[in-house]
Order: structure tokens, then C-alpha cells, then sequence
């Protein structure tokens, strides 16, 4: 058994991260689906996607569903599930966080929310520019 994950995101971000970071670590560790979230999409529509798809990759274990922009309309989605004790909410999803998550992917649900935010946390830097 293992942890599902669930990328709910504007449209094109969810994918792409989730193909470079498979394409980066040689494979998909975990059972994965995106929803994506355009403008003009129907709330509840949408959750009903998110519910299918988190009822499609959870085994028990739990799943870990991982926004673009807190407050934005794909993380209001997601929080919708907050009461559901199988799930745990990350926003800020970034390409970091998600390889982060993969390196982790055997951890229990707790520790894989925790380790995608730092993950996510630890990948922001400002770069170094070259001494003049």
C-alpha cells in the first residue's frame, strides 16, 4: 500500500510538472492524476472530479493533493476535502516539492505533507550572481 497523489492545478501546470518530474527520477513512484482547473469551470463539476479522483488512487493509505496558488481556485477545491481524514492539503506545488515527494514516496501521509512543504520551501533560493 502506498500514499496516492493528487495534482489539482490552473491548466498545464499540474501535467507538466508531473512529466519532468517522472521524466527526472526515471519513473512515477506513486499512483498520481491532475485536475486541471480552467476559468470558467463549474465548482461543483470539478469537485466531483476531485472526489473520483481521489477515490481512484487512494488504496487506504491516504492521498496527498498538492496545489498550484493557495487561495486560488483549484487550492479552494481542494480544501473543500479538508474534513476527509485520508487527505492532506500542500499548496505551492513546485517542481522541488514534487521530486521531494517521490524520493519519499514510502512515508506515511503525515510525513510526505511535511516533507513536500519543505521540499517546496528548501527549493526557493535566490540565486548566487558572480562576484565583480
Amino acid at each position: 500500500m502506498s500514499i496516492g497523489l493528487l495534482l489539482v492545478t490552473h491548466p498545464g501546470i499540474g501535467e507538466a510538472l508531473l512529466s519532468s518530474a517522472c521524466t527526472t527520477l526515471s519513473g512515477c513512484p506513486l499512483r498520481t492524476r491532475c485536475v486541471e482547473v480552467p476559468p470558467d469551470a463549474d465548482p461543483e463539476q470539478l469537485m466531483q472530479q476531485v472526489r473520483s479522483a481521489v477515490a481512484a488512487i487512494d488504496d487506504g493509505s491516504g492521498v496527498l493533493v498538492l496545489t498550484d496558488a493557495y487561495g486560488a481556485t483549484p487550492s479552494n477545491i481542494a480544501c473543500r476535502l479538508h474534513q476527509e481524514e485520508h487527505v492532506r492539503i500542500v499548496s505551492g506545488v513546485n517542481l522541488p516539492m514534487l521530486i521531494r515527494v517521490f524520493n519519499y514516496a514510502e512515508d506515511s501521509l503525515e510525513s510526505l505533507a511535511s516533507k513536500a512543504a519543505e521540499g517546496g520551501l528548501r527549493g526557493i533560493q535566490v540565486s548566487c550572481r558572480e562576484k565583480e
